[in-house]
């Protein structure tokens, strides 16, 4: 096994892994003395799964209804209409509390 100073392997990194990956092997010093080691892998990197889409086409169901009470100024915000007036978006947002404690007052008060 070929002893390099570390110097050498931090300059040398990427052709002493490659010649690690064809079955070298190489001992790494700090002024001299041995602190480290750098050997080829005995397994082979596990191969990444492939992303197979549509898998649960049949198994859910999403009405097209399913966002009807999403409220107009959060649509607005994930459309970017606020980007850079985050007054905006609050003064949305209250208005929209207004609104609905409104709605909820009136509901109320015909029961």
């Amino acid at each position: 096994m070929k002893q390099i100073n570390l110097y050498e392997a931090k300059t040398q990194l990427s052709k002493l892994v490659d010649r690690a990956a064809k079955g070298e092997s190489f001992v790494i010093a700090k002024s001299g003395t041995p602190v480290a080691r750098l050997v080829p892998l005995s397994e082979p990197a596990p191969e990444k799964k492939k992303i197979r889409f549509g898998g649960m086409e049949g198994k859910i169901h999403i009405p097209d209804d399913f966002d009807w009470s999403t409220p107009q100024w959060l649509i607005d915000a994930f459309e970017g209409k606020y980007d850079g007036d985050p007054e905006g978006l609050e003064n949305a947002r209250l208005e929209h509390e207004r609104a609905e404690a409104a709605k909820d007052a009136a509901k109320a008060k015909k029961k």
